[in-house]
């Protein structure tokens, strides 16, 4: 289970998977990383297949250890956890068995479980280095970092500093320390390793995706999935950064294999809903061309038009250059200016009307904008009690969102509570990727706090 058997796992030569599974030879440490590398391979539908058969087999009554071991690590692999633990935790006496249900109990989070099955497996014959590092992952899974720390150095003398899940499980201490540049050293020094360590990479892929790295983040999360098991985690968020690079349909890809796993993964299905609506997103072309034809259309000079003197001089006199200047202007404004009167007026709003603009088009805008910011600055600016200025100022990183709403949260500038509940729920949807999922996330966030978006 050292190094050398984490080299099979690259060998170049397909595993004969129905041999492996039908076979009445052994079932070992050997057979488990050969199968390993079998579902790691283009042969994952192979195993799904013969897995199949042997499930029927079960269920029909053979009942017998070795194929109850063979389905429940196949199953491991597979990532159909709970289903796993029920066929290896009662092979108690096998310490394949026992190793891989403690890996099964850890992805449960079943973490003092899991000691016991690691412990067991190491008293029964498994490699004592393999079981102690994965107990001491168990162990600071709990909180207990320095017994954890601990049993990781108990490695060493064995041989366990010279194997990647040895730099793994410090860098996860480090982490679990807050102290990141140390963990990520110590991840690096996994990789280097172990070149597919699923759980370095994995951690490092999270480094990446925090940092807004995300090229970097998708080519290791990728790597982090070429070996089994399937980390729900590692798909969810490599399907997201998909999503956010427009890779539409290797981000459906990413989030069916999750719901293949977990077919009531609420958050996978929704988020493949997302997809299918953004697919379906258009640009209205047309009012991006009406947009573009009124911007010119303001911009033609005032002496373009045949007007009368006294109106051409009164405009010049007031600094009117363009029809835009007139759209920002009333017909009192006008009326003001000397020698100004209702001739020139009705001249001016015939001009105007060729054009299909009127005066003081753009306040009615500016003023209906002004009202929107007075709204906002009165959410923000009225009367707060201290605790309540003091929830506003929180960061919203508080809320504990997923990946995607962080995204766009950060893509929006906001960055308090103050900010997030002034914007409306048609602001968020305009972001990129902001879907509904996400939408709702954010309220039911905001309203375990108490509070909710404007004009909600």
């Amino acid at each position: 289970m050292g190094r050398s058997k984490d080299s099979l796992l690259v060998a170049q030569q397909p595993v004969n998977v129905r041999e492996l599974l039908q076979s009445d030879g052994p079932f070992g440490f050997e057979q488990a990383k050969n199968l390993e590398r079998a579902v790691a391979r283009s042969q994952y539908s192979e195993v799904r297949q013969e897995i199949q058969t042997l499930e029927e087999k079960f269920l029909t009554g053979d009942k017998s250890p070795k194929l109850r071991a063979k389905v429940g690590v196949t199953l491991y692999f597979l990532g159909q956890q709970p289903r796993a633990h029920d066929l290896l935790s009662e092979l108690d006496k096998d310490p394949v068995a026992q190793y891989y249900d403690g890996q099964v109990l850890l992805g449960l989070e079943r973490f003092e479980d899991a000691v016991e099955a690691f412990d067991r497996a190491e008293k029964l014959g498994a490699d004592a280095v393999d079981c102690r590092l994965s107990r001491a992952g168990a162990i600071r899974a709990q909180g207990r970092l320095e017994e954890a720390e601990k049993l990781v150095h108990s490695s060493a003398p064995l041989g366990g500093a010279t194997r990647a899940e040895y730099c793994y499980q410090m860098g996860c201490i480090l982490s679990d320390r807050g102290d990141t540049y140390g963990a990520v050293e110590y991840f690096e020094r996994a990789v280097d390793m172990d070149p597919y360590h699923s759980k370095a990479l994995f951690s490092l892929a999270a480094e990446n995706m925090l940092r807004g790295n995300d090229e970097e983040a998708v080519r290791l999360y990728e790597r982090s999935l070429s070996r089994p098991p399937l980390y729900l985690g590692a798909m969810m968020n490599l399907g997201l950064l998909y999503e956010d690079l427009e890779n539409y349909p290797a981000a459906a890809y990413c989030f069916k294999r999750v719901l293949e796993v977990q077919p009531n993964h609420q958050r996978a299905r929704l988020y493949l809903k997302d997809i299918d609506a953004a697919q379906g997103m258009y640009y209205d072309e047309e009012s991006l061309r009406n947009q573009a034809r009124l911007s010119q259309l303001l911009e033609i000079p005032v002496t373009d038009f045949e007007l009368s003197v006294r109106a051409r001089n009164c405009l010049q006199k007031m600094g009117i250059r363009n029809l835009g200047d007139l759209t920002k202007i009333t017909e009192q404004e006008l009326l003001g200016s000397k020698n100004f009167g209702d001739t020139s007026l009705n001249e001016i709003k015939l001009m105007l009307e060729s054009k299909g603009l009127s005066l003081g088009q753009a306040l009615q805008t500016t003023a209906a904008s002004s009202k929107d910011s007075k709204s906002r600055d009165y959410y923000r600016n009225e009367a707060l009690s201290p605790q309540e200025q003091a929830l506003m100022g929180r960061p919203v990183a508080d809320l504990n969102l997923s990946v995607r709403a962080r995204k766009c949260m950060s893509r929006l500038g906001i960055t308090t509570l103050g900010e997030l509940v002034q914007r409306t729920q048609e602001e968020l949807l305009e972001s990129k990727n902001f879907g509904v999922t996400s939408l709702n996330e954010v309220r039911s966030k905001l309203t375990d706090l108490g509070l909710k978006l404007r004009g909600d």
